[in-house]
């Protein structure tokens, strides 16, 4: 008998620590990985093979010369906010010419 209810303890325990285990590998994914996947469904959509998949993949994960782009005038736009006319076209221009 305490040898089932010992069996039968180490199962719960067991079994508790693999669902803890199994909610911590749930996280959200990364930027990248999400990129990646993405990548990867649009890829399957064309059925690309051999070089022209590594092409095509090495395009769409690196950065986007756009993304850093509308990335940039959202910082600017939120710096310029309490800027008005003249002042507020200096700052733009200013903003999004700067290197980042």
């Amino acid at each position: 008998m305490k040898q089932l209810i010992s069996l039968t303890a180490l199962g719960l325990a067991l079994t508790l620590g693999a669902s803890v285990h199994a909610a911590e590998d749930a996280k959200a994914p990364t930027k990248q990985q999400s990129k990646m996947a993405t990548c990867n469904a649009d890829e399957k959509a064309k059925t690309l093979k051999g070089d022209e998949r590594k092409a095509f993949m090495k395009e769409c994960l690196s950065a986007n010369k756009q993304e850093k782009q509308q990335s940039k005038m959202k910082t600017c736009n939120a710096d310029a906010k309490d800027k008005k006319g003249d002042e507020r076209k200096a700052f733009m221009k200013e903003c999004l010419s700067n290197k980042a």
